[in-house]
């Protein structure tokens, strides 16, 4: 079994694994340093996920090492959220929150149903990365994750702040008002409600130091295009 810790200096943080005789994927592009007998290679995607890339933003190729020895991918600001996925759970992750896996865990694409992707602003198509198997996976995440278990309940939230949400649990917008002309002059968007029984990572706070570096991007952003 691989071996995931989060490193930490300086306030950055980074992932380093450490294989014995294993195999991990990561997202494309996050490696930083690989010691020891490690070989990596790119599997080629299926068909249906080539298709899908077509469609979407989500990478559907993702290097894989194989052999012994240590693994460090990118720091960051952010922070790294390490869980277990279980044998009888899919997980459905946000946009480009995978980082990283053990090889049992299988990766596929999820597509949300298109009412949803619509009043989202996602357009008609909105795939997302899911993950499914035994074993251990990483994602990438802004600050401290809070884990809510749904029980044929439901819970509604106001911004992008679910990460990532096993397949049990389905997601519609809503508005958060009674009424629609409660809802206009509340001055609320759309709202996010998830419902069903389940597992669901939430991250409402991000780190202070990738709050600012968000900011200072946006800011950079905004002026370009004034």
């Amino acid at each position: 079994m691989a071996d995931f810790d989060v490193e930490v200096t300086e306030g950055c943080r980074w992932v380093k694994i450490e294989l014995d005789d294993d195999q991990v994927h990561t997202e494309r592009g996050a490696l930083y340093r690989m010691d020891g007998d490690i070989e990596m290679d790119m599997p080629l995607p299926s068909l249906r996920s080539a298709w899908v890339s077509l469609f979407s933003d989500e990478s559907v190729l993702r290097p894989r090492y194989v052999g012994s020895g240590e693994l460090y991918l990118d720091s960051t600001f952010g922070g790294y959220h390490i869980f277990d996925v279980r044998p009888d759970e899919q997980w459905i992750l946000e946009h480009r929150c995978f980082w990283a896996s053990e090889g049992k865990v299988k990766l596929g694409i999820h597509r949300e149903r298109i009412w949803t992707s619509f009043w989202a602003g996602q357009g008609v198509f909105w795939y997302k990365t899911t993950l499914r198997g035994a074993g251990r996976a990483v994602l990438t995440v802004d600050g401290p994750i809070e884990e809510i278990e749904l029980n044929d309940e439901r819970i509604v939230i106001d911004g992008d702040f679910v990460v990532a949400r096993t397949a049990g649990i389905r997601m519609r917008m809503k508005r958060p008002a009674k009424t629609f002309l409660d809802h206009l002059l509340s001055g609320q968007k759309l709202s996010c409600a998830y419902e069903g029984t389940g597992r669901l990572f939430l991250c409402a706070v991000p780190y202070w130091r990738q709050r600012l570096q968000k900011s200072r991007a946006s800011a950079e952003d905004a002026l370009a295009d004034g």
